[in-house]
């Protein structure tokens, strides 16, 4: 039996990875934005209710676009978080274990996960 040589390195980009490693990976990212944008959003809602000028200062914060980009992946984290984690509860229940139902369902976790998110942020804009 003829075995071909292993590489030397491995090629994170080159690498095909199914749809459940991809929503599994995003479901750790998006674990993480959440825990570092909280203590922002926290930081902003208590200047907006200390007074006029941290409510005024709040409001120049939200209007700017680097806030609005934080919003829209704290708003990604939570949606994408959430689908994530009612897939995971589903599959340690052994429902959706099988490879069509998994890939099945974390492409639908991965696809309405930033649709909803989108949603939200376009109706937050209006």
């Amino acid at each position: 039996m003829k075995t071909r040589p292993r590489p030397k390195h491995l090629n994170l980009i080159k690498v095909r990875w199914p749809i459940t490693a991809i929503a599994s990976i995003l479901h750790r990212i998006s674990g993480a934005f959440i825990f570092l944008l909280t203590p922002f959003l926290l930081y902003i809602f208590t200047s907006s209710l200390k007074d006029n000028s941290g409510y005024a200062l709040a409001g120049q914060w939200l209007d700017s676009l680097f806030v609005k980009l934080c919003f829209l992946i704290l708003i990604w984290s939570g949606v994408h978080h959430l689908l994530a984690g009612i897939r995971y509860l589903f599959l340690d229940f052994d429902i959706g274990v099988d490879k069509k139902g998994a890939n099945l369902t974390a492409m639908l976790v991965t696809v309405f996960g930033l649709v909803l998110s989108l949603l939200t942020m376009k109706w937050l804009l209006a």
